[in-house]
């Protein structure tokens, strides 16, 4: 399979380090990594904190959301004593879009890396036209020469044309530049971006799900975001402008108590599910403005305020799904990852209502990560650490070089190779 992102950082190498920022709208992570001898990330820095100035991963708030960040990376660098200067973020909210570009290009004689880079930049001048949507992803998905399609990988074949689609996913360019601007208040650069059901399936999906295909549902504080991939390529993204934080607002609504304590009632007590024992378990229910005066509901009550917003989320996912032409051709298989996919009964529920087989996605490829970091709410930043290195388990992601030879000699060459 083919990668192009739009933002490539650069190679890595044994020993070199890789630094995740996981920018959600419940929670900030960051992961530092170094490249260890087998070529995979190991995890030896760790650091987190609530999430401040933004809204449905929008930010807000610059000053509050780059303050957020750096207790974040900070923390992160005391545990791994190195002072990182590069980071991966993730990019999600509900400004992403998903299109499918075909371009042709003419060849004379064999296919070569050139004519394929030729293809992917008409596919960007394409995006390019847009000036309110910038790139983040180029994905070449298939190709066909002359009309042969079913072809993975068309270099070195011979032919007249090269078709190729692409798989072009872009953010809103005000969005990148105000969460570009929370990194760099932190003297930090940005090294690479990666969309957020992308980093989730790099590091939740096995091989065989990625080429039979299998759909990520990455479900943060804000937002839901969806990853359908298939033939080992990113088929579809969305993002849907809901998430966990809006089940604690419910309860916190429906109950009259702090956000805080719905929080908390939300991750004991809380199912997507009811049972035949909620109406006979009493939970203690603190009331806004006198918590220290209890009120003592049936789980049962705070069960019916959690299941409806759930089956929201779900019934978006199914649309947006069948509203692609994924529904059916993405397989029978939904993996959960985010913090907010961990609620008790989810996975039955969204089994149910999506009628395919659900499974939680916990990192994968990635070592060092600690108990409680190894979950589906880790899924995205250890995905980041993953972006950039080429060779991971059967995924054999090629970054295609984008940039011309540097030398005239070089430059006359491959105009030789293309021309001739």
């Amino acid at each position: 399979m083919f990668f192009s992102g739009a933002q490539k950082p650069k190679a890595r190498t044994r020993g070199s380090l890789i630094t995740a920022l996981d920018i959600g709208s419940h929670k900030i992570c960051c992961l530092i990594a170094r490249v260890d001898e087998n070529g995979s990330p190991h995890v030896i820095g760790i650091g987190h904190h609530l999430s401040q100035g933004l809204h449905h991963s929008v930010v807000v708030d610059i000053d509050a959301a780059a303050t957020a960040i750096g207790h974040a990376v900070h923390a992160a660098e005391q545990m791994a004593g190195e002072t990182i200067s590069e980071v991966i973020i993730n990019i999600s909210g509900n400004h992403l879009q998903s299109l499918i570009h075909q371009t042709s290009v003419p060849l004379h004689g064999e296919v070569m890396d050139a004519q394929i880079n030729k293809a992917l930049t008409l596919s960007r001048q394409e995006i390019a036209r847009n000036e309110q949507q910038q790139l983040i992803h180029a994905i070449p998905m298939h190709f066909a020469v002359d009309g042969q399609a079913g072809i993975k990988d068309p270099r070195g074949l011979y032919g007249d044309a090269l078709n190729v689609s692409v798989h072009l996913i872009t953010a809103g360019v005000n969005t990148v530049k105000n969460l570009a601007a929370c990194v760099q208040r932190k003297h930090l650069e940005i090294d690479g971006m990666v969309a957020a059901p992308f980093a989730a399936g790099l590091s939740a999906l096995v091989d065989d799900e990625l080429e039979l295909g299998a759909t990520v549902l990455d479900m943060g504080g804000g937002t839901t975001s969806i990853g359908v991939f298939q033939n080992g390529n990113l088929v579809f993204a969305d993002c849907i402008p809901v998430g966990g934080q809006h089940i604690t607002m419910d309860i916190a609504r429906g109950l009259t108590t702090p956000v805080a304590h719905a929080e908390r009632m939300k991750t004991l007590y809380g199912s997507a599910i009811a049972t035949a024992s909620d109406e006979r378990e009493l939970i203690d229910v603190p009331q806004v403005g006198e918590e220290d005066v209890g009120n003592h509901v049936p789980r049962s009550l705070l069960v019916g305020i959690i299941q409806p917003r759930v089956e929201e989320i779900l019934e978006l996912v199914r649309e947006r799904l069948e509203a692609s032409g994924h529904h059916q051709s993405a397989g029978r298989r939904v993996i959960l990852t985010g913090g907010a996919s961990q609620l008790q009964g989810l996975r039955d529920l969204a089994q149910a209502m999506l009628d395919k087989q659900v499974r939680y996605g916990r990192p994968m490829r990635v070592s060092g990560l600690a108990e409680s970091t190894a979950g589906p709410a880790f899924a995205v930043a250890a995905g980041l650490l993953l972006y950039p290195l080429q060779h991971f388990s059967n995924l054999d992601i090629t970054a295609m070089e984008t940039a011309a030879p540097q030398n005239l000699f070089a430059q006359v060459r491959a105009w030789l190779r293309e021309n001739l």
